[in-house]
């Protein structure tokens, strides 16, 4: 949102898309500046991801290591190019990025891609790299609709300083895991780990008394007893 303080949402958006080089599952893919946020997000993240330093993970001071196989280097690639032939500016490209001493490893630099339209596949790929891509609203009932517009619904955060706001997004907003000032929205393990729509496959989620629940054979007994029947205890 505009009123988010600039430093903190940075830093915390900086962490959730290029921790663990963006290789885990609540990792930010896309992040969506809403209204005057347009107008300093992009410059502040892309600055926050040009200072990480990529290397390898046992080398001190590193920041960021290399993807887990060469395939998935090729495929994250690939799709950066994609988003990119459909309109995106690559504010950072991170298939361009040399890293220092290192003759072996499957090294994606942090990406940022600007721009990214609403409709791209892109905006409903979980990358699973370190690569975040910026869409664009002009309010948040339009960043909202986008997100009721996507197949998937595991995980969505809001960025504010505003409690009206908070309070609309996590009353409204159709995703099983919803974070306010939060990168990575993970329920601690007593909670159930809600991903809605196509985000969740079963028939109980995991974690807390749901995930209970599917060990235990419940039992539900239904009693009536007629006042002027004897009952004896």
């Amino acid at each position: 949102m505009p009123d988010a303080d600039r430093e903190t949402t940075t830093d915390i958006i900086a962490d959730s898309a290029y921790g663990c080089a963006g290789q885990r599952c609540l990792a930010v893919s896309v992040a969506m500046a809403v209204g005057g946020a347009r107008e300093w997000f992009p410059e502040s993240i892309a600055d926050a991801a040009t200072s990480l330093k990529v290397g390898g993970g046992l080398d001190e001071g590193v920041q960021m290591g290399p993807v887990i196989t060469p395939a998935s280097r090729v495929r994250i690639e690939g799709l950066i190019a994609q988003s990119v032939s459909e309109g995106a500016c690559p504010l950072l490209d991170g298939r361009l990025a040399s890293i220092a001493q290192q003759s072996s490893g499957s090294f994606v630099g942090p990406t940022v891609l600007d721009g990214l339209p609403a409709a791209s596949p892109l905006a409903e790929t979980e990358i699973f790299g370190p690569v975040l891509s910026l869409v664009h609203a002009s309010s948040l009932k339009e960043a909202m609709a986008i997100v009721r517009r996507n197949s998937y619904g595991n995980a969505s955060s809001i960025f504010t300083t505003s409690g009206a706001a908070a309070r609309k997004f996590c009353n409204e907003i159709p995703t099983g895991n919803v974070g306010v000032n939060i990168g990575v929205a993970a329920p601690m393990a007593y909670f159930p780990f809600s991903g809605w729509k196509g985000s969740f496959f079963g028939v109980l989620h995991a974690q807390g008394r749901d995930a209970v629940a599917f060990y235990t054979a419940e039992k539900v007994v239904i009693e009536r007893w007629p006042q002027e029947w004897s009952r004896r205890f």
